[in-house]
């Protein structure tokens, strides 16, 4: 069966109330990929995926969660300001339907507008290099898509 897709709260319901969330940033060229502990207080980066194909990036992703016994997914979804979607969320939308086909964890969807921006000025200001702050903006944008949700989820009481 296919995994369920739904927004962050929802998806919370299906989770169990303790276990590692995996986060992620899809880019065109690349996916950054954060982690949390089992008690789902702080997210960590992993890894920036290098985007090949559908199934090898699938395959590194399944891979991921299984070597840290991930129980979900949070697939940060890029709306517009306005709150409308438009073809990068319909395009991560998409991602999400195929990804679900190859698991059964749920995937919680969450706003991740304006993540990428807020992650670069504070790499700026950290006075990290262009081509350094390249090399790891996904993956640190991944890491503030999965707090972000954390914090929520907390907030709410639903955090385990």
């Amino acid at each position: 069966m296919p995994a369920l897709i739904l927004p962050l709260i929802e998806a919370a319901a299906h989770w169990p109330a303790r276990g590692t969330l995996l986060g992620l940033d899809l880019g065109t060229k690349t996916i950054g990929v954060a982690g949390c502990d089992p008690d789902r207080k702080v997210a960590t980066g992993i890894e920036t995926v290098s985007r090949k194909a559908f199934t090898a990036d699938a395959q590194r992703l399944l891979g991921l969660a299984a070597e840290r016994g991930a129980c979900g997914f949070v697939l940060g979804l890029p709306l517009n300001m306005d709150g409308s979607e438009g073809p990068r969320a319909q395009s991560t939308r998409a991602f999400a339907r195929n990804f679900s086909r190859l698991t059964e964890m749920p995937i919680g969807l969450w706003d991740e507008r304006l993540s990428t921006a807020a992650v670069e000025r504070e790499l700026i200001a950290n006075d990290v290099s262009r081509a350094k702050r390249a090399k790891v903006i996904d993956e640190h944008a991944a890491i503030y898509i999965l707090q972000g949700a954390l914090d929520r989820l907390a907030a709410l009481g639903r955090a385990g």
